[in-house]
């Protein structure tokens, strides 16, 4: 049974490129949590073309890695930062042809999560990717962006 999850629960102020439902230029990602995986589904436009016809590759990395990223919100209740990343383009991403992402846990340390991900266009694999994510505290948080962290963010840092 497929579970919906909610772009809009990081708040109003959540200016996400590949999450917010509000971001101008946006993805517009949405995801569900089916089982232990976490799956979302894109169609790419001629906006999202690097090559004509096909989707830009660093496009294609940035859906795994929100995808990624989703995949701890959902299976561990918490948010994290890429800290590294390995990507496979395995064929090219059609314009116009729905990608379709499946992420899971690989590994969880406490502050180090490690989630794969698979991308695929018309049931053909497309993309392999592993990432690494550093889960940290409220604090660190800060220091990282520079400022405070926004109030919908703070229940999702590690405790």
């Amino acid at each position: 049974m497929s579970q919906p999850l909610d772009g809009r629960l990081f708040g109003p102020r959540n200016h996400c490129f590949g999450c917010s439902p509000d971001h101008p230029i946006g993805l517009h990602l949405t995801f569900d949590r089916d089982g232990d995986d976490v799956v979302t589904r894109f169609v790419p436009s001629e906006r999202h073309q690097g090559a004509p016809g096909i989707m830009h590759g660093g496009l294609v990395a940035t859906v795994a890695d929100e995808l990624a990223a989703w995949v701890i919100v959902a299976l561990l209740g918490k948010f994290g930062f890429t800290a590294s990343f390995s990507s496979r383009l395995l064929r090219p991403v059609r314009i116009g042809t729905e990608l379709v992402g499946r992420g899971r846990l690989v590994r969880d340390r406490r502050r180090i999560v490690d989630v794969a991900v698979e991308l695929s266009q018309a049931g053909e694999p497309a993309y392999s990717g592993e990432f690494r994510f550093a889960l940290l505290d409220q604090a660190a948080s800060e220091r990282l962006l520079g400022a405070p962290l926004p109030e919908d963010w703070t229940r999702f840092v590690r405790t």
